[in-house]
């Protein structure tokens, strides 16, 4: 049996420097190299390639065939050529420095069967992903009030190039339910009012339900998902929004300087997170179809054509710190500044707030009651159902 071939000493891009022969990375929100100490600067040319949509059965045909998996990759051992030190690349990054000097290295995208096509180059730099963290920090509720302070000192942050999914798909729904139509019958009732009792009469809304079936239709274009494992998903699927109409063909350029990561979300796991990303819009688009005041679907039935998918490159800044002996974790949007991540809580300002609340609470109680003592005219109740749950199926 042949053994398995070590995949060692990968073919790696860098890109000297023509003045001083220095390795150069790329500069944020421009299309140029820059060299670290003359600043002399190269322009990154554009790429021909065009960016491609690919058919998912046909590519899930191939995998299936080839009994490619994800995991079967291994640890990447790569030689710096400035150093001369041998180290090795974690099986989930293709692009990074050099632990010994800090030389940018960026390794081919062969360990996996879908190479990234296109991507979104850095608009922020290291420093303003600070500022807007600092920003982010600064408006958090229910910080402790030495949080701003600490987070002035929080460690160097990581430039890092996210692995995701896109997928396109052109959708048909058949679904089966009820609408709800909104009605009023008058109801005798009893209260006490200044002491004695009297009876009133009051509007009760009632819910009159109606079988109903139909047919929706929905092209969903560029649903994203995550496909790293390394950040968390309450991260990465709410780093959103991405400017996705101005991706660039994948040049190894982009990544000079910046760690990337390879994939570790499967195609067809991307797909299934998909599906439950598409099933939500589509339940919206069946209850507003069924109008009506409150609708239940009781079936849905949705066919997928033409669905294509590719697979880009997304930057990000990611950092972690430690605050009062807990770490914590946070990712900046590379292109916007947006803000995600873990924070801590004062118990102090949740619970003086808490109890504001109350009394404010038990204030508008009393205030309610004694408009009523005073105003005991006609008044109306309600009852009425809500609107379709999913989660009560």
């Amino acid at each position: 049996m042949p053994r398995k071939k070590k995949r060692s000493d990968t073919i790696r891009h860098q890109f000297p420097c023509d003045n001083c022969g220095a390795l150069q990375s790329y500069v944020p929100g421009t299309d140029h190299l820059q060299c670290p100490y003359c600043q002399h600067e190269i322009s990154i040319p554009p790429s021909p390639e065009p960016i491609r949509e690919y058919d998912l059965r046909d590519a899930l045909d191939g995998l299936s065939k080839a009994g490619s998996k994800t995991r079967d990759a291994e640890p990447l051992s790569v030689k710096c050529d400035s150093c001369g030190s041998r180290f090795e690349f974690d099986q989930d990054i293709h692009s990074g420095e050099c632990p010994y000097c800090g030389t940018p290295v960026v390794l081919k995208t062969d360990a996996r069967p879908h190479r990234p096509e296109s991507l979104l180059p850095f608009s922020l730099s290291e420093g303003e992903a600070r500022q807007s963290f600092r920003r982010w920090i600064g408006k958090l509720w229910f910080a402790p009030n030495d949080l701003k302070r600490f987070a002035r000192g929080a460690e160097r942050m990581q430039g890092l190039y996210v692995p995701y999914w896109t997928y396109d798909s052109d959708t048909t729904t058949r679904y089966t339910g009820e609408r709800g139509d909104a009605y009023q019958v008058p109801r005798q009732v009893t209260v006490v009012v200044n002491g004695r009792r009297t009876v009133q009469t009051r509007m009760e809304t009632r819910i009159r339900w109606t079988p109903v079936s139909g047919r929706v239709s929905r092209f969903f274009d560029d649903v994203l998902v995550g496909a790293t494992n390394t950040l968390p998903r309450k991260i990465t699927d709410r780093l959103a929004p991405w400017d996705l109409q101005n991706l660039e063909p994948y040049r190894e350029e982009y990544l000079s300087g910046f760690s990337s990561q390879l994939y570790q979300v499967d195609l067809d796991e991307g797909f299934a997170q998909a599906r439950r990303i598409m099933d939500g819009i589509i339940r919206a688009d069946v209850a507003r179809d069924i109008g009506g005041d409150a609708q239940r679907i009781h079936r849905l039935d949705t066919q997928h054509r033409n669905t294509t998918f590719k697979h880009v490159l997304l930057p990000a800044w990611s950092a972690g710190f430690r605050f009062k002996g807990k770490a914590y974790e946070f990712a900046v949007n590379g292109r916007t500044g947006k803000v995600l991540g873990d924070r801590p809580y004062s118990p102090w300002k949740i619970g003086f707030a808490a109890l504001l609340a109350l009394l404010l609470a038990a204030g508008a109680f009393w205030a309610w009651t004694e408009y009523e003592a005073a105003h005991p005219e006609t008044g109306s109740e309600i009852y009425y159902e809500p609107h379709y749950d999913p989660r009560l199926e």
